[in-house]
């Protein structure tokens, strides 16, 4: 079985960002829950990178994650830049829509799990569209106070007698990715944390066009659709991600955390 020491790295300001392109991932991803292995995915863009840096304990649960994928140009960039030359952009949404095409025909069944009710029905109405063949386990909100434990503990029961082997998680960043870390060998499935995923497959937030997002401007039409929300954000994370890339940058030494003949080894086995 491919476990996480197998999976090439690049770190970025510290964090190990997974180095394989989207398709490989999405096959780890699937390998995974067709095993019903416990693992947790993070899909790491300049904002979670950001809040990792300034907070130890999330810094933890984000090295500690089975699959960090590399959402946003800047972090792909930066990979590049380290000497990823093949890497690609791995998005939450990209991850959604590839997952649940190779989970009907692999007849992985999977569970929605956050969000709002009105969000996960025309969710459910999309993926019936797009993939009628998808086995759709549960698509459960969840309320916005702590659960008790006994709630808790009845959820991991439903998520695991719903046999589903990918468990898609939208509490936002960083709530999502300390429930999946939480849970991890407690559910017996692929924990994928994709925050702004479903109102974007919803239809409730537009994204952006392709010449937006590979230019690296997304944020930008991000920013004009919700600035009220966005601007703190941006303003208070950008700027210094930028210095810490370029000090990276400075003194970095070494291409590629992870030997290419173990990455050579691991694309071997991903057919």
């Amino acid at each position: 079985m491919v476990g996480r020491a197998f999976l090439p790295t690049q770190r970025v300001l510290d964090f190990p960002i997974t180095a394989l392109r989207l398709d490989d991932q999405i096959r780890t991803m699937l390998r995974w829950a067709i095993a019903h292995e416990s693992k947790t995915v993070c899909v790491a863009n300049v904002h979670m990178l950001m809040e990792a840096y300034w907070n130890p304990d999330f810094g933890t649960v984000l090295k500690n994650a089975d699959l960090v994928t590399p959402d946003g140009m800047p972090v792909v960039w930066m990979m590049k830049l380290l000497g990823v030359k093949y890497q690609d952009r791995v998005a939450g949404i990209d991850i959604l829509q590839a997952s649940c095409a190779l989970a009907q025909e692999s007849n992985v069944s999977v569970y929605f799990m956050g969000s709002q009710t009105e969000v996960l029905s025309q969710m459910r109405e999309r993926l019936t569209q797009e993939f009628p063949n998808l086995n759709i386990a549960a698509m459960e909100p969840l309320p916005f106070r702590p659960l008790t434990p006994t709630e808790d503990k009845a959820l991991i029961e439903r998520i695991n007698s719903s046999g589903a082997g990918l468990v898609f998680v939208c509490l936002g960043c960083p709530k999502q990715e300390n429930w999946m870390a939480q849970h991890k060998d407690r559910i017996q499935a692929v924990m994928v944390g994709l925050g702004g995923a479903f109102p974007v497959y919803a239809g409730l937030h537009k994204r952006a066009p392709r010449m937006v997002r590979d230019s690296g401007l997304e944020w930008l039409y991000r920013w004009i659709q919700e600035p009220r929300r966005l601007c703190k954000r941006y303003t208070k994370t950008i700027p210094p991600f930028l210095w810490l890339a370029f000090k990276q940058l400075l003194t970095s030494t070494s291409l590629i955390s992870t030997p290419f003949h173990i990455r050579e080894r691991y694309l071997g086995w991903r057919d």
